[in-house]
Parts: C-alpha cells; sequence; structure tokens
C-alpha cells in the first residue's frame, strides 16, 4: 500500500531551510523595504529607488547583505519553526489545537526566535542599507560573518543584540501572524471539505496569513530597522524612538507598508511552500498509536 505522504512530519529544521531559501529569491524587496524606512529626506518610491540603486551601483546592489539574510533565517526561523514543530507534536494528536493554544505557542516560538536572530538582523539591516550612505561612512562589512566579529570587536558584544526588545516584540507578532494563521487556516481549508493538503492550499493559507502579519508588524518593523540603523546615542530607547517615529505623522508607523508586503507575501508563500515541500518529500511517517 502507498504511502501517504500529507502524513508525514517535518522535521525540526526544515523551517530554517525553507526561510533561507525564500530570502535568497525575495532579498533585493527586503533590501527596498529597509531603504524606504531608513530615508529621511525625499520622499522616493519604490520605483525612484530601485532606479537610484541601479544606476549607483548596479544589479548586484539589490543583494547587498544578502550573507546575512541567509545567517538570519537559518538562526531566527529554525529557532521559531523548531519550537513550534516540536511543541506541537508532542501534545496530544487526537484532535487539532485550538487557534489560542496554537497562536500562544506561536508567540513564544516567535519570542525565542526573535532574541536568536537579532545578531543577523542587525547585520543583515546595516548591510542593506550601506549602499545609501556617503562611501566614508559605509561599513562595507565584507559578508555577514564579518559584520558579527566587527561589531563585537569595534562596538562590545551586547551591541550585537541592539534593538532586541524591538526585533523580539516583531518576532512574536510575525511568528502568530505567519506560523499560527497559517495553521489554522490550512486546517480550516482541509477538515471543511474545501481543499485538500496540495500546493493551492498551501499557497491560500500562508498568502493570507502574510497579510495578516504584515498589518500586525509594520508599525514595529519601521521602529525597529531605525533602531539598529541608528549612530551610537541617537536614540535613547523605544520611548523615544517612537516618539521620533510619531512625529512624521501617523502613516510613519507604515512608511514602507507596500514593499513590506510585496516582500513577506512572497517570502511566507515560498517559505512555506519550500517547507511543505521538505514535509512532503524529506519528512517523516509518524509512529503508529499503540492500542
Amino acid at each position: 500500500m502507498a504511502e501517504d505522504k500529507t502524513k508525514r512530519l517535518g522535521r525540526w529544521y526544515f523551517g530554517g531551510v525553507a526561510g533561507a531559501m525564500a530570502a535568497c529569491c525575495t532579498h533585493p524587496l527586503d533590501l527596498l523595504k529597509v531603504q524606504l524606512q531608513t530615508q529621511q529626506q525625499g520622499k522616493l518610491t519604490i520605483g525612484q529607488l530601485s532606479l537610484k540603486i541601479y544606476k549607483n551601483d548596479g544589479i548586484l546592489a539589490f543583494y547587498n547583505g544578502v550573507s546575512a539574510s541567509v545567517l538570519r533565517q537559518l538562526t531566527y526561523s529554525t529557532t521559531r519553526f523548531g519550537i513550534y514543530e516540536t511543541v506541537k507534536k508532542s501534545l496530544p494528536q487526537d484532535q487539532p489545537l485550538p487557534f489560542y493554544q496554537k497562536a500562544l505557542l506561536a508567540g513564544f516560538a516567535g519570542a525565542c526566535g526573535g532574541l536568536v536572530g537579532t545578531p543577523g538582523d542587525l547585520v543583515n539591516v546595516r548591510m542593506q542599507n550601506d549602499s545609501k550612505l556617503p562611501p566614508a561612512e559605509r561599513r562595507n562589512y565584507k559578508h555577514a560573518l564579518d559584520g558579527l566579529v566587527r561589531i563585537t570587536r569595534d562596538e562590545g558584544f551586547f551591541k550585537m543584540f541592539n534593538g532586541a526588545t524591538m526585533a523580539t516584540s516583531r518576532a512574536i507578532l510575525m511568528t502568530i501572524g505567519q506560523l499560527s494563521f497559517y495553521d489554522q487556516i490550512k486546517q480550516t481549508l482541509i477538515t471543511s471539505g474545501v481543499a485538500e493538503d496540495n500546493l493551492q492550499t498551501h499557497f491560500a493559507s500562508s498568502i493570507s496569513a502574510a497579510s495578516v502579519a504584515t498589518v500586525m508588524t509594520q508599525p514595529l518593523d519601521v521602529m525597529k530597522t531605525r533602531m539598529m540603523n541608528a549612530a551610537p546615542g541617537e536614540f535613547k530607547g523605544i520611548l523615544d524612538c517612537f516618539m521620533f517615529t510619531a512625529k512624521l505623522g501617523p502613516m510613519g508607523f507604515l512608511k514602507g507598508f507596500i514593499p513590506a508586503w510585496a516582500r513577506l507575501a512572497p517570502h511566507t508563500v515560498l517559505t512555506f511552500i519550500f517547507f511543505e515541500q521538505l514535509r512532503l518529500n524529506f519528512g517523516y511517517s509518524p509512529l503508529p498509536i499503540k492500542s
């Protein structure tokens, strides 16, 4: 009798691998989002900014910091997916988890992932923003590991966790929006008989989850990016950053929303599609329940 692949379970590291694969595809959009959020003067559109980057530094400039994006996913996403999937599989499987339990579990997994992924996130933001700085002010990290070494050497170990509170708060909301909503939407579609466990269902569930996650996280994402890219002493803390952003008006908290959604939606869709394909093709079958 042929094995039903849809019953297979994913391994704890599949989420990190899937996230890194997706990051390689969506990195240019992430770079545009960061540069839109950190611009202080002028209001370049995403098209104008893209043209400026291409004219000044060429096509490869859209992949500035890609090594940091991959590092971030291998720390951040591996942790949050690993905790979420491992704990979820350890709970009773006789009936689906209620949504509030999925949300609580996703929030905890996101907090852990956000903290672990902060150093990679910091280097990621700096490398992406480097090309818009004057040549004399550029950090010119060779790659993500070089960035981590230089931050530790020049600014101290704890500087790598600059913005950790904001990054962790955002990661909690992001993981609730992505993992728990994806799980719930997918479960609802399958159990109601509307869809099967296939690519179309994974796509519909993931793009819906991406929209929820973007709405939940954009204000924190803007402040996190500002804090991570700030010069030493520019902001006293989260409240100071909040007040600075508030002076730009309510839309200041939604700066870069369109490219944020345009980047997050493909990244979320690709992450879950890659994750599900890894599960279906390289996952393992659950042990039979003994009577």
